[in-house]
């Protein structure tokens, strides 16, 4: 053999080794990318499209496409009550994962995606991960969200002298009865600001014309703050750097468009408002504060504070819970308020509109009606509106969205067993379609929750407008939800706030904007009404007298 033919040789061998290593440098990656998430991941079994169950970023392009959540319905339809969204994500539409993930004691915690409404760099009864720290936070509240101290005394004499504002503000500003997306927020912002803080430290005035109040809005009403949400969870420590960047490197990021969302981002006004608040109200006499306890939540969290016992409190803990509260409280209540009068106010509804109106005309002949505004007990009380809030809540629901949740140990899910931490959520976008339990579900029609019938059982247990179980929203159902009593503050706003409108006006819609649905910005999304193709900003109607 000669030296040529060795060297060969060892040259042939040399590069055999390059090859057998690059294949196995590839060989690792593919399987954990592809093999592992495809084949040998318990998750393998439940069905779905190959794109998503191999990378996260599939998702993600719904989002960014603001298409998610109709997105997976879609694939419901088309997979089943069990579909696989992501590698370490799954996707469930029946009432068994109903109970499963989010039944009171099960265990499930809230996924990371929540600490994006973090405030002030402290966790909130929004953001706790843990069933025992939100318990613990959630025992402070539950009282002053409670339908006892709701529907009386202080809580519904302020719901209905905010009501009393709005109507008042409809006959001073006529062109707010044209345009009624953005003061619906005021009535919003005013009430929740009212119940946290109390008119004289920190209690807003945007229905009475503020204009510093009603920009503070501004920011919640900007259609970038979709963007802003979408870098938050896809890119959280970048999306951190840019925002406390400042001096120079802040106005180059800036000046060459960096920004998800120009400053000020969103929220910030209103997290500005809540932690000034909270600053006043220490400022404020011992006897005020001390006042404050039977009639605000900064008063009862304050008192916790003094008491020394239990969970401790410091002051950015209660400013955040108080902020978390402020933003919860706005959207909830004008959204869904926007959506309602809007559905009533298209022409093939007028006649579930006439029938609302001819239910509220009857209260002055069982009850006192102060200067045309229902109290909040009487409201409360008629059936056909409580149909109606029902309805708008199936249909329009202001967080349609999935509500992500995870497991530290192994479980089984509708059949399937499920890794520990993996992202679990259902969405009440696709509870509240399915035809088998709402016929025709993309039709309005608040005559479906009136009806005697066996199906009106299985409605109610596939109707879950604010989640369930022990973190079931505060903000809008309070404690529990018992039937036709909706027992919140949101919710005593909404009745109390309809049954003034309809018993002063009936609403049509405006010429221009027929056959435009209104649209409501919920984190990476924009919903409307499906049957509509065109979807404008806000809502334009006409209210009569």
């Amino acid at each position: 053999m000669t030296y040529n033919d060795v060297s060969a040789d060892v040259q042939d061998k040399y590069v055999l080794g390059v090859i057998c290593l690059a294949v196995l440098a590839l060989s690792v990656p593919l399987f954990r990318l592809v093999y592992a998430p495809l084949f040998s991941s318990p998750l393998s079994r439940i069905p779905g499209p190959t794109a998503f169950a191999v990378t996260r970023w599939r998702l993600a392009y719904e989002d960014w496409k603001g298409t998610r959540t109709r997105y997976i319905h879609k694939l419901h339809l088309q997979y089943g009550n069990a579909v696989r969204i992501g590698p370490n994500e799954v996707s469930f539409n029946d009432l068994a994962a109903l109970r499963t993930i989010y039944g009171a004691g099960s265990g499930f915690e809230r996924d990371t995606f929540y600490r994006m409404f973090d405030v002030y760099g402290r966790q909130n009864l929004f953001t706790f991960a843990s069933s025992k720290a939100h318990g613990d936070r959630k025992k402070l509240l539950n009282h002053a969200y409670s339908k006892t101290t709701i529907m009386k005394g202080a809580m519904a004499n302020m719901v209905e002298e905010k009501t009393r504002q709005f109507i008042r503000l409809l006959e001073d500003e006529p062109e707010t009865a044209s345009e009624i997306f953005a003061s619906l927020h005021y009535f919003a912002i005013d009430s929740i600001t009212s119940f946290l803080y109390g008119d004289d430290h920190g209690g807003t005035s945007a229905l009475k014309g503020s204009l510093s109040d009603r920009a503070l809005l501004s920011d919640v009403m900007d259609p970038s703050r979709r963007k802003l949400s979408w870098y938050a969870v896809h890119f959280p420590k970048y999306t951190k750097w840019l925002y406390t960047r400042n001096g120079a490197l802040e106005q180059i990021i800036t000046r060459i468009g960096m920004l998800p969302m120009q400053k000020p981002s969103t929220y910030t006004g209103i997290r500005a408002h809540a932690l000034k608040s909270w600053q006043m109200f220490i400022a404020a006499p011992l006897v005020e504060k001390t006042e404050s306890v039977k009639t605000t939540i900064v008063g009862r969290l304050w008192q916790h504070q003094q008491s020394g016992k239990g969970t401790r409190l410091d002051d950015l803990d209660i400013a955040s819970e108080c902020a978390d509260h402020l933003l919860a409280g706005i959207d909830t209540t004008s959204d869904t308020s926007m959506f309602l009068i809007w559905a009533l106010s298209l022409p093939e509804n007028i006649k579930f509109q006439q029938k609302l109106i001819d239910e509220i005309s009857q209260l002055e002949n069982s009850v006192r009606v102060e200067g045309g505004i229902p109290n909040v007990t009487a409201a409360d009380k008629l059936p056909f509106l409580d149909a109606v809030i029902k309805e708008t809540l199936r249909l329009y629901n202001p967080l349609p969205a999935s509500e992500p949740r995870s497991l530290p140990v192994d479980c089984t899910i509708a059949g399937f067993l499920v890794p520990a931490r993996t992202v679990v959520s259902m969405a009440p976008f696709s509870l509240h379609r399915n035809p088998n339990v709402f016929p025709d579900p993309l039709k309005f029609d608040p005559e479906r929750w009136t009806r005697e019938s066996s199906h009106l059982t299985e409605m109610k247990r596939w109707w879950w407008a604010f989640s369930s179980g022990g973190r079931m929203c505060i903000v809008a159902f309070g404690n529990k939800y018992e039937g036709a009593n909706l027992d919140s503050l949101a919710m005593a706003e909404m009745i109390t706030l309809v049954a003034a409108v309809y018993k002063n006006y009936s609403t049509r819609i405006q010429d221009r904007q027929e056959g435009i649905s209104p649209g409501i910005t919920s984190r990476f999304e924009v919903f409307s009404d499906e049957n509509f193709a065109k979807v404008g900003v806000g809502y334009a109607g006409i209210l009569d007298t």
